[in-house]
C-alpha cells in the first residue's frame, strides 16, 4: 500500500489502514459490498465461520469512565462478570460514548486505531482459528489477521472473558449481535 489508495476510503478505515501499515501488518482493510454490522453478516459476506469474526464490544468502566474493549469471537458472548472481575465495575456504553472514545461508529469499531486507547481484553477463544477478521473502522470495512497478531496490534493479552457454552446456549443467538456491540 503506497498511501494514495487510502484517500478513497472512509476516514475511520484510513486510520485503521495507517495503523496496520505502521505495524507492518500484511493485510490492508477491504471494503465489503454489503454492511457487516453483525458477526453473521460479516461471516456470510466473507465465507468464513461465525467464530472467525472478531467482535468489538465496548463497555464503560464506572469508576473513571474509561472505555473497555473486549475483542471476542463472533460465536461467543462476553461474560460481563468475568470482565468486571478483571477491570472493575462496568456500565453502559452508548453510541455517543463509543464514537467519542473510539472515533468509530457502532458496527465498525476496529480493535486498533482508537482515538483514545481503551483498556482491551482479548477472548482466548479466538485462538481456535488460524485466521480471523475484524472491523476496520466502518460497517463495510474489515481486515484479515491471525489471533496471535492481536496482542501486538492492541497491547492486550488473551483472557477468559466469555460465557461458558452452557450459559451462552440459554441466551439469544450471538450471531445477530453487531460486530461492534454496545454493552448493556
Amino acid at each position: 500500500m503506497c498511501g494514495a489508495e487510502l484517500h478513497t476510503l472512509p476516514e475511520g478505515v484510513q486510520r485503521v489502514a495507517r495503523a496496520l501499515q505502521d505495524a507492518n501488518h500484511p493485510h490492508a482493510p477491504v471494503m465489503l459490498d454489503g454492511a457487516a454490522r453483525t458477526a453473521q453478516e460479516a461471516a456470510d459476506s466473507l465465507g468464513v465461520q461465525l467464530g472467525q469474526i472478531a467482535k468489538s464490544v465496548i463497555f464503560k468502566r464506572k469508576e473513571d469512565g474509561v472505555a473497555v474493549l473486549v475483542v471476542t469471537s463472533g460465536d461467543r458472548r462476553v461474560d460481563e462478570k468475568k470482565v468486571a472481575a478483571r477491570v472493575g465495575k462496568l456500565g453502559r456504553a452508548d453510541a455517543d460514548f463509543v464514537k467519542a472514545h473510539t472515533g468509530f461508529s457502532i458496527g465498525g469499531v476496529s480493535p486498533v486505531a482508537h482515538l483514545h486507547p481503551p483498556l482491551t481484553l482479548l477472548d482466548q477463544d479466538l485462538w481456535r482459528f488460524d485466521e480471523i477478521w475484524a472491523a476496520a473502522g466502518h460497517p463495510h470495512g474489515v481486515f484479515r489477521l491471525r489471533p496471535q497478531d492481536l496482542p501486538g496490534l492492541t497491547g492486550a493479552l488473551a483472557a477468559d472473558v466469555v460465557q461458558d457454552s452452557s450459559d451462552a446456549k440459554a441466551l439469544a443467538d450471538p450471531a445477530h449481535l453487531p460486530v461492534t456491540q454496545v454493552a448493556p
